[in-house]
């Protein structure tokens, strides 16, 4: 003998809820997608500071890319009215340091510039000075100690400048 089903579908969903029923593969579908999307929306929340992957520290109100912010030297100065942004003596010639919101870079002797730390391909930090090229880590782009302009990589624009002086020991913004 073969099972036979002797009701309708329309007849099988029409029935009152029972306590005790089992729950239908629909419900528990449900219910499993609502938990997932409940887990994703959580997991995309960012708290007041986090880390990122490349280990540096974001708020969830950065300014934007290729802006410094009113605490632009993580010191509590702003870089403006000539607050020092380095010590002249930490920036090597013909290379930089990276310091607060900026690289600061030396690309001639007794020259020094100053540009954004923010790549303008997509907002990662660049994290290195070397062999007269800031490098960016996300995806390989490279600007010049010099200019700020890209001279490999995914970016297009130069990193923005602000302009700088030695005064004394120290390195101010213009």
């Amino acid at each position: 003998m073969t099972d036979v089903q002797t009701r309708t579908d329309a007849e099988l969903t029409d029935e009152p809820n029972r306590p005790g029923t089992a729950s239908t593969r629909r419900v528990v579908l449900l219910g499993a997608g609502g938990l997932g999307a409940a887990c994703v929306l959580a997991a995309c929340g960012t708290g007041t500071t986090s880390t990122n992957s490349n280990g540096s520290d974001f708020s969830d109100n950065p300014a934007p890319a290729g802006s410094a912010g009113a605490d632009s030297d993580g010191t509590g100065n702003t870089a403006t009215g000539g607050s020092a942004l380095a010590l002249a003596a930490d920036v090597p010639e013909g290379g930089g340091i990276i310091k607060g919101e900026y690289v600061i870079t030396q690309p001639v002797a007794g020259t020094y510039k100053a540009f954004s730390k923010v790549c303008t391909h997509a907002g990662c930090d660049v994290n290195k000075v070397d062999a007269g090229e800031i490098s960016c880590p996300c995806h390989n782009s490279k600007f010049s100690i010099e200019t700020g302009q890209p001279t490999s990589g995914p970016a297009t624009k130069a990193l923005p400048e602000t302009k700088v002086k030695k005064d004394g020991d120290n390195i101010v913004a213009a």
